[in-house]
């Protein structure tokens, strides 16, 4: 049986309505391709408690949460599945820097579709370019 990982991811958007994108790195699984921002969610920790100290880790911010999913897949890769849970939150302090990611950027909505994506975030970025 594959490995089931629980995984959070942050939906942040800027003042200029603009998400954050970040770039997995060459080294990591996936690499080269697309995220939302993230991490595993440890044996006990509550998924809003784990983005908070996830973004914190990867991109020295502090983020506030909304306290509902606003997208959650279960996407079945090679050696593992991953539960994918994003939820939309804020950054109240600091500013992102790309501590894990290749790259950092922020794109409108209707932008979206143009990067690559890892195939776990693409329903989140479906459900977001319907958004109006």
């Amino acid at each position: 049986m594959k490995k089931q990982i629980k995984v959070v991811a942050a939906i942040i958007e800027n003042d200029q309505n603009e998400i954050l994108c970040a770039l997995r790195s060459p080294k990591m699984s996936m690499g080269n391709q697309w995220e939302f921002p993230g991490g595993k969610v440890e044996e006990n920790e509550e998924p809003y408690s784990a983005l908070v100290r996830e973004i914190s880790e990867e991109l020295g911010c502090r983020l506030e949460t909304s306290r509902e999913i606003f997208n959650e897949n279960t996407h079945e890769y090679d050696s593992f599945v991953i539960n994918l849970l994003s939820i939309k939150a804020k950054i109240v302090l600091g500013t992102p820097i790309a501590k894990e990611h290749s790259k950092l950027i922020w794109l409108k909505r209707e932008n979206l579709e143009s990067l690559k994506w890892a195939p776990a975030d693409l329903p989140a970025v479906i459900q977001l370019m319907d958004e109006k």
